[in-house]
């Protein structure tokens, strides 16, 4: 039996070979740091409604693919306490943009930002894995890079990836280009997504509609609900 979302700019998947078996629910970096008030996208100064506006249409999707035995996936941007894996240039640009001087690896509101353990590291309370969920930790935007998800995926014998998470642009768009170049079939709900400015998300969703495809298709949480509803 053929299953498929609808989706901009095919119905998704291209094959409609849609089953909980082959398919992972990713959810990318829903973390303090990034979502909540003293967090450091809080402290760069951007409109945490952006990033906090992908949180229930997730909840919703997550709870479906929860009960219906999908594989869930969380990550968390963040590094080892000792920074030893936090490229110096890297830490260099966080501490440029709008947070008084403090980047990655400072002490904030919230603990030393974007370190591993720390609270503002932690994924918020409203997506939190439960028991069984895999937790993909990556020190970089990519969840690919510097992480065992790709051989966790093939293990699972998962070819369907939905990409949900922030931001956009940045993490979510660098993990759907790297899922791309290793052969997944990707989807991205637009509402399930967030960013720090309006323009750059609605950029993102733009680019993957280009040339029929080119990193899989753009859908939403409604036209997932309702095919798997079904």
């Amino acid at each position: 039996m053929t299953r498929f979302i609808e989706a901009r700019p095919y119905p998704w998947p291209y094959d409609g070979d849609l089953r909980p078996d082959n398919t992972a629910l990713v959810i990318i970096d829903m973390q303090t740091d990034f979502c909540c008030i003293g967090g450091y996208v809080d402290k760069m100064g951007y409109d945490l409604s952006m990033t906090r506006a992908p949180i229930e249409p997730i909840r919703r999707v997550l709870a479906l693919m929860r009960e219906q035995g999908f594989t869930i996936i969380h990550t968390r941007e963040g590094h080892r306490p000792d920074l030893s894996d936090l490229p110096a240039n890297k830490r260099w640009r966080s501490r440029m943009v709008g947070t008084n001087g403090i980047g990655i690896g400072d002490d904030g509101p919230c603990g030393k930002i974007l370190v591993r353990g720390e609270p503002g590291w932690e994924i918020i309370d409203e997506l939190k894995p439960v028991a069984g969920e895999i937790v993909i930790d990556k020190p970089g935007k990519g969840s690919f890079c510097a992480t065992d998800l790709e051989l966790i995926l093939r293990t699972r014998g998962i070819e369907n990836i939905v990409l949900t998470g922030i931001t956009t642009d940045v993490c979510v768009h660098t993990t759907m280009r790297e899922a791309n170049d290793r052969g997944f079939e990707c989807t991205i709900l637009a509402d399930c997504c967030g960013a720090t400015d309006r323009g750059n998300h609605e950029a993102a969703l733009h680019m993957v509609l280009m040339q029929g495809g080119v990193f899989g298709t753009v859908s939403d949480s409604a036209s997932l609900i309702a095919t798997l509803g079904r």
